[in-house]
């Protein structure tokens, strides 16, 4: 397992250095911790025939940020030390975003910081983030302040798909969970949510709606199919002996996971996302993105590797 931890010194990324040591396993894991600082950029000169860069200005700046660069990195060392982890740190310049996604391709999981409950006022991600977690391959682990820290609570969204299956693959290979409280929620998108109506708009008396109605045959019919999914999931986990339990809310997906996320204080979300350019068909595959704005808490967006 190699893990991405990538950080600019800012108070996100000094709590996500902290949150990965307590939600990535250890044990046989390859550690790296990344500081990329963008390249000088110069404004055009008027005159042709004139160099774009000064190049003292150049040496000059390539010394400075060398300096900070080298203080980031000190100071994530110092805080993996204190956890007992050991990593190589090291920095490229260019691009944050695209030196992040590109080197995720030779990593399991990267490790990016984001705001949450101390920032609720604020915007979830920044821009590097929200690039990182669109096009990175693998698993994108968005570390925010734990909620938990002697005893993880983790809710994993489960909707059958393929997706699905690799963030639970992934929840058992990749996180630090023998001891944590996993819920596993399927939500259910009843058919009033299509039509942007509120449930009771369905409830009619018995009397009134026969059972034979199409739209309680289909309410039954997506019960049954929730029961299943959390059945299955339920299986695929059975085996770690883990402390497991299920839930079924109705309604629009990314709004139930963020409502629980919120109201049970968990630690971490875990949710599968489909490759990009592939069909968003999937509950997860389209509400990842939301989630991962707007959750209180750390979420891990799985995807397949290519």
């Amino acid at each position: 397992m190699k893990t991405l931890i990538a950080t600019d010194g800012s108070p996100e990324a000094t709590t996500a250095l902290r949150t990965t040591a307590r939600l990535l396993r250890r044990s046989r894991n390859e550690i790296e911790v990344l500081c990329v600082a963008p390249e000088l950029e110069s404004p055009a000169r008027q005159l042709a025939g004139r160099r774009t860069k000064d190049a003292t200005t150049h040496r000059t700046y390539q010394q400075r940020i060398a300096r900070e660069t080298a203080s980031i990195l000190d100071e994530a060392k110092t805080i993996l030390d204190a956890e007992g982890i050991g990593a190589r740190l090291f920095s490229e310049t260019g691009s944050p975003a695209d030196v992040i996604v590109e080197l995720a391709e030779e990593h399991e999981v990267t490790v990016v910081g984001a705001s949450g409950r101390r920032h609720a006022s604020q915007p979830g991600l920044g821009s590097v983030a929200s690039r990182v977690v669109e096009h990175a391959q693998g698993t994108v682990l968005l570390a925010r302040e734990l909620a938990n820290p002697e005893t993880l609570r983790v809710l994993a969204g489960v909707d059958g798909s393929l997706a699905s299956k690799h963030a639970l693959s992934a929840l058992t290979a990749y996180f630090e969970i023998d001891s944590a409280e996993i819920t596993l929620i399927h939500v259910k998108e009843t058919p009033w949510i299509h039509l942007g109506l509120d449930r009771e708009w369905f409830d009619y008396p018995r009397d009134v709606f026969d059972q034979a109605d199409p739209e309680i045959q289909l309410e039954e019919e997506l019960q049954r199919e929730a029961e299943a999914v959390l059945e299955a999931a339920q299986a695929r986990l059975a085996k770690y002996n883990y402390s497991v339990s299920t839930l079924i809310e109705d309604g629009n997906p990314a709004t139930a996971i963020l409502g629980e996320a919120e109201s049970g204080q968990y630690d971490l979300i875990i949710l599968g996302a489909g490759s990009p350019g592939t069909a968003k068909r999937n509950m997860l595959g389209s509400v990842s993105a939301r989630i991962a704005w707007q959750a209180p808490c750390s979420v891990a967006v799985v995807k397949p590797v290519e």
